[in-house]
């Protein structure tokens, strides 16, 4: 087995080649009418990077570690200050060694200070010492440095379409791009792109609905009224005839007024009927319940009624898209601990007679 630093200067002295050689596969996949289905899954998996945490650095990091070498040089300081107030009271070469420990640490302290201005400069606020691109994100409740890859495979022949890597932690940013660069590598101009949860994103959804990409995203139960025993946003109907929401007790929300958040138009709609309504504690802790409705909250639900319609969307995207990145991770060496598996002799009931031979 080649050492992993043969692997990595192979990868990167032939990074260009490896991606030519990634088109021809896939050129010659469309040329045997292998993607004429147009169904992809799109997912993304954490790889974790050479770079330890300890060398990537944040501003909360660089802080503390700014405070402990103060810390340093004050506990050093007053050693030194001792040392010519009672001149017996030190070791012989004890102050010469604190003169070394006291530049070495203002030397650390000034380097620090040239990665705090790197750090400003950096767009994303960080900065990796030993593998510059690898990034600190969050992977199921812990911290890493490396790498959010993303992929699209094909449903049919589980053939990895298009793949990516971002420092971008999240996934909620990567749907259209995925999907875009599916279609362009499978030669088809219209396509449907299974993904879970962590990719839904209104406008994500909605430039892949412009693209002619058809997106199966199931949305995020973000509330808690459900759990709280209330009403939540699908206990109440729209009429997009009259742009109004009727509400569980048959009364009639229009729409209030609209404003902007986070760069998305929202129209807040409402009911005069909330404060003498019998079901007001089923539905709100407040005066009156308010909903709110994206400009393009259509896009959204027309791709809800896609996915009513295929129930097993997801679990196909789980069995297409999963299964690479856990034959890779398992390579890498990333498997759970198992008991052996007995020899099959031993597995097998065997009878009277077979035990004779």
């Amino acid at each position: 087995m080649p050492d992993f630093k043969t692997t990595a200067d192979f990868r990167k002295d032939n990074g260009a080649a490896i991606k030519r050689v990634c088109s021809q596969f896939v050129l010659s996949c469309r040329q045997m009418k292998l993607f004429t289905d147009a169904v992809v899954a799109i997912d993304g998996s954490k790889f974790e990077a050479v770079n330890n945490r300890d060398r990537n650095l944040t501003a909360a990091k660089l802080k503390t570690r700014m405070q402990q070498l103060e810390a340093s040089v004050d506990h050093y300081l007053v050693e030194l200050d001792r040392a010519d107030r009672e001149p017996g009271t030190l070791p012989e070469g004890r102050v010469p060694h604190l003169a070394r420990k006291l530049a070495a640490v203002r030397e650390q302290m000034q380097q620090l200070a040239a990665l705090g201005r790197q750090l400003q400069e950096a767009p994303d606020q960080q900065v990796s010492l030993t593998d510059p691109d690898a990034r600190s994100m969050m992977t199921r409740g812990a911290g890493i440095v490396g790498y959010n890859v993303q992929t699209a495979v094909d449903t049919t022949h589980h053939l990895i379409i298009a793949h990516e890597e971002t420092n971008v932690g999240s996934d909620r940013a990567q749907l259209t791009t995925m999907a875009t660069r599916a279609c362009e590598a499978m030669g088809q101009t219209t396509l449907t792109a299974l993904a879970d949860r962590g990719y839904f994103k209104g406008e994500e959804i909605l430039a892949c609905e412009q693209s002619g990409i058809t997106p199966l995203v199931p949305k995020p139960l973000t509330s808690n009224s459900k759990a709280d025993g209330r009403f939540d946003k699908r206990d109440f109907r729209y009429l997009p005839d009259l742009d109004v929401y009727q509400c569980p007790a048959g009364e009639r929300a229009p729409r209030r007024f609209s404003l902007v958040e986070n760069g998305m138009v929202i129209q807040k709609y409402r009911t005069s009927a909330c404060p003498t309504c019998p079901l007001r504690p089923q539905c709100t802790t407040s005066r009156y319940r308010r909903i709110s409705r994206w400009v393009h909250e259509s896009v959204l639900e027309t791709m809800q009624a896609r996915l009513n319609q295929r129930p097993n969307a997801m679990r196909d995207r789980r069995r297409t898209v999963e299964h690479p990145f856990g034959a890779l991770k398992a390579w890498m060496g990333a498997t759970h601990s198992r008991p052996e598996s007995p020899p099959v002799c031993d597995r097998l009931p065997v009878s009277p007679t077979e035990r004779s031979f």
